[in-house]
Parts: structure tokens; C-alpha cells; sequence
């Protein structure tokens, strides 16, 4: 079976990659002076944990996120991207703000949302295939349709597997996958019920290099194909530039969007991408803006 990229251009970059010229996307002239539609809203928003005396985790916290966007936020440890993914997903409501998406004020969870995060937690007792049809058991109106359209439902979920290089492990069970197959088996989860958003949280940060470049391309791809919206929290700066339309970097705790970098290389983007200079010159910039966001972080037994 053919992948949907090429595992091994993975490694043959060399000195010749840096030289190539690196394509730009090119802006459409039909869809030029458009306006986009923000699929996600977050307008001045505020999150305290533990009450008046508690930690305030994000502060007058204000982006947006297009509809069919891939966007990812970077920032130091601790500035609330975790926060960012409770709020947006509706699993927890700020004091202060409006978080919208869709066009629907967000009150409580979502279920127009996939998630996916370090740690697969896929159930050892299920088989892979079984594990990936879970939502279709929660989510309506798949539960309401699965028993009598099961086999269509099943033949989405090998389609899936097959779609990110699984066909034939569906009836496996977690344990007898590897880490980075377990990971595919994860998105394949969050996507199972066609979600119009997409969260990933860290999903790729416990694999080692090799697999974590291999997933890249698997949600290059799928996000290429199906068209959702993502949001991706990760720590690898180079993970976001390969990735993203746009990187958020948030500042130290309480957390708020500090820069906001359009990516604008072409689509698909190989990855020898990420040798260019161009590409390194993105992630340098991040880097930078962390780092001072790093140095305004006050120190545990500090008054200020």
C-alpha cells in the first residue's frame, strides 16, 4: 500500500535541501480582499483556578482561528496552552470573556471537537478498531445510528487505518503496536466522527525523531484532505512551522497571545523544508520571542 508521504525522503536531506528555493504560498485573486471566517473566537477571556486567591492561568486572552486553518501555539512552560485547549473545547468557562466556535457561544463541551493528545490512551481490552469507533458511541448522531449502520460505520473506521498506513492492524490490540502506530490509531480516533475542529495536544512530544517527522506528514495529509480546523499546543518549534497557517506564542503565565506568525510556505510542504534556511530563520524568530517571554516569567518566592 502506498502512504500518503514519502517515509524516505525522512533523512536525504543534506546540504543541497538548504539551496533549494523555498516556494511561498500564492494568494488566489478570486479570494483576495475576502473575508475569512474565524471558526474559533476567543475575545478577552480570563481564567483564574483556586478563586480569588488562586492562579490566574490566561488574561484578557484574545485570537482566532479560521475556519480550515491548521494554527499552532507555542509559548514557555506553564503560560496556559492547556488552559487555551480546556476553554475552546468547553470543558472548563472563564470568568471573564466570550469564546465562540462555529458561530456558537461555548457553554459547556463540545462535541463538534476531536481530541488527541500525548498519551494515546487507547483501552487494552479493545481491539484497534473497536478503539477507534468509541466516539461513534458517544457522539451524536452516530449513537443514535450505529447499531442499524454499523458495517457503513466500520468500513469508515478501516478506511481511516488505511488513510494513515493501519489497513490490516484493526483487529490488533494496542499492545501489540508500537508507540507511533498507537499515535496514528489516536488521530484516527479524534477524526472517526468527522469533527469540524480538531485539538492536539502535544500529540507527537514521546516519540522519538524519525516517527515524529513520519506523524507529521500523516497530519499533513489528512488535514490536506479533510479540510477541518486544527489547533495544535505543542513545545516543537519546529513542529508548528512545518505545520501551521499561523503560530500563536503566548507569554509567561498569566498567558496572552504575544506574536502571531503567518507561515506562508506552499502546500504540501516536504520536509526537507525544515533544513532551509527560511525555515530555520521562522523557528529562531519563535525561539527568541519565547525566550523573552521565558525571562518576564516571575521566580517561585519572588514579591513581584
Amino acid at each position: 500500500m502506498t502512504l500518503l508521504y514519502n517515509e524516505t525522503s525522512l533523512h536525504q536531506a543534506d546540504g543541497a535541501a538548504a539551496k533549494r528555493p523555498v516556494k511561498l504560498a500564492q494568494v488566489d485573486p478570486a479570494q483576495a480582499g475576502r473575508p475569512q471566517t474565524d471558526f474559533v473566537e476567543i475575545s478577552d477571556v480570563t481564567l483564574s483556578y483556586g478563586g480569588d486567591e488562586g492562579v490566574t492561568a490566561v488574561e484578557e486572552l484574545t485570537m482566532s482561528v479560521r475556519k480550515g486553518e491548521f494554527a499552532a501555539v507555542v509559548g514557555p512552560s506553564g503560560c496556559g496552552k492547556s488552559t487555551l485547549m480546556k476553554l475552546t473545547t468547553g470543558l472548563v468557562i472563564p470568568q471573564k470573556g466570550r469564546i465562540a466556535v462555529d458561530g456558537t457561544m461555548v457553554r459547556g463541551p463540545l462535541d463538534i471537537v476531536g481530541m488527541a493528545f500525548q498519551n494515546p490512551s487507547l483501552l487494552p481490552w479493545r481491539r484497534t478498531l473497536e478503539n477507534i469507533m468509541l466516539p461513534l458511541e458517544i457522539v451524536a448522531p452516530h449513537a443514535q445510528r450505529l447499531r442499524k449502520h454499523k458495517a457503513e460505520y466500520v468500513a469508515r473506521a478501516e478506511a481511516m487505518l488505511d488513510l494513515v498506513g493501519l489497513g490490516g492492524f484493526g483487529s490488533n490490540y494496542p499492545w501489540q503496536l508500537s508507540g507511533g502506530m498507537q499515535q496514528r490509531a489516536n488521530l484516527c480516533r479524534a477524526l472517526i466522527h468527522e469533527p469540524g475542529l480538531l485539538m492536539l495536544d502535544e500529540p507527537f512530544g514521546a516519540l522519538d525523531a524519525f516517527t515524529r517527522e513520519e506523524l507529521w506528514g500523516v497530519i499533513r495529509d489528512l488535514h490536506q484532505k479533510k479540510k477541518f480546523t486544527v489547533v495544535l499546543v505543542t513545545h516543537d518549534l519546529r513542529e508548528a512551522v512545518y505545520l501551521a497557517d499561523r503560530v500563536f506564542v503566548m507569554s509567561a503565565r498569566p498567558g496572552r497571545v504575544v506574536l502571531e506568525r503567518e507561515i506562508g510556505f506552499e502546500r504540501p510542504r516536504p520536509i526537507d523544508l525544515t533544513y532551509t534556511v527560511e525555515f530555520n530563520d521562522i523557528v529562531h524568530e519563535l525561539r527568541e520571542k519565547i525566550a523573552e517571554a521565558r525571562a518576564d516569567t516571575p521566580q517561585i518566592g519572588s514579591k513581584d
